[in-house]
């Protein structure tokens, strides 16, 4: 897709000006509620379909394939990064009227990251073929960690700091508690950070894990860098209002990793393919609409069975506890009583 300059320019203005809606909206510290992360959910997902039509409207049916193909992996990645967020927000403590600022900030920080590895990735791209069999490889890789991961059944149920968010907290120093929306005070004439500060640290070191995921994957969909700047744009933006939205449901998608590992391993293989065509090699060329399908169908597939499943351990939870309430007490239990 040959873009302009001009329509680069619009673009980026277009998306900050929606980036500006969102702070605005989220300028004041308060709960979220499911209505009001129900309805923005809708509005940037709306807003993401009606660009994706607007390419097709003009004559840029395969960018309009790419950039839903690269739309919906990313929106689905971006999902499971939510378990990180979530961990996050438990380990620090985080006040729930301070929750949206942090995942702004985050949402932030992840598009500056992504912008500057979409650059990185589009030149290297286009001077080093051969690099998308490494971006394969790496692929099929985490998604075999993934499944590893996931077979493992060890649920994570804390966030640990690595070395460098450790170094950081020693060198300024921490708050013992929240001032409100503010990053730093002065503290016996000393200037510290406060949990805040330490909360969006976390979640933008974080962004780089994500990224290193993401921009691979995406350019196993399409190697056009504006196509690959919108999607994922369009993908973080709302994730905000996401997280408050499925907040409850994210544990229930116990499938889930399973499924990212499909899709992952998917365009690994794609990308390898794409690699050994562009060298001459015959093989079989996956085209966007089947990719689209097949990410579409293992998403649809991974949410049902999850659900399903989510339905099943929680029957027989309650089971369990309605065992347990029915049993009289245990032995020791009753000597202890009757002595």
């Amino acid at each position: 897709m040959d873009v302009s300059w001009t329509v680069w320019v619009l673009t980026i203005v277009g998306l900050s000006t929606l980036i500006a809606v969102d702070f605005f909206i989220g300028r004041k510290p308060h709960d979220v509620s499911t209505k009001e992360a129900g309805i923005w959910t809708i509005v940037w997902i709306a807003l993401a379909v009606l660009f994706g039509a607007g390419l097709a409207v003009v004559g840029e049916s395969q960018a309009s394939g790419e950039f839903f193909a690269g739309f919906i992996t990313e929106k689905s990645l971006s999902v499971d990064n939510l378990f990180v967020f979530v961990l996050i927000m438990a380990k620090f403590a985080v006040p729930s009227q301070l929750q949206q600022r942090v995942l702004l900030i985050g949402v932030l920080i992840a598009l500056v990251l992504r912008a500057i590895f979409i650059a990185a990735g589009a030149a290297v791209i286009a001077n080093f073929s051969w690099v998308f069999y490494i971006f394969g490889a790496f692929l099929i890789y985490t998604a075999w960690k993934l499944i590893q991961e996931a077979r493992a059944d060890e649920e994570e149920d804390d966030f640990e700091e690595n070395r460098l968010l450790k170094s950081i907290e020693h060198r300024f120093g921490v708050a013992d508690k929240y001032h409100g929306t503010k990053l730093f005070i002065r503290n016996n004439g000393k200037r510290i950070m406060t949990p805040l500060m330490v909360v969006m640290l976390a979640i933008g070191m974080t962004d780089v894990l994500f990224a290193v995921d993401s921009i691979p994957a995406i350019f196993g969909l399409t190697q056009d860098p504006y196509i690959v700047f919108t999607a994922n744009a369009f993908a973080l933006m709302g994730l905000r209002q996401l997280y408050f939205l499925i907040g409850g449901l994210l544990k229930k998608l116990v499938h889930l990793s399973y499924g990212l590992s499909v899709i992952l391993g998917f365009i690994g293989v794609k990308l390898v393919l794409h690699a050994l065509h562009e060298n001459g090699v015959h093989v079989p060329v996956v085209s966007i609409p089947f990719s689209l399908a097949v990410i579409c169908g293992v998403l649809v597939i991974t949410t049902i069975t999850s659900l399903i499943a989510s339905k099943k351990m929680a029957a027989a939870e309650a089971e369990k506890d309605a065992k347990a309430e029915t049993a009289g007490p245990s032995d020791e239990e009753s000597k202890s009583v009757n002595s």
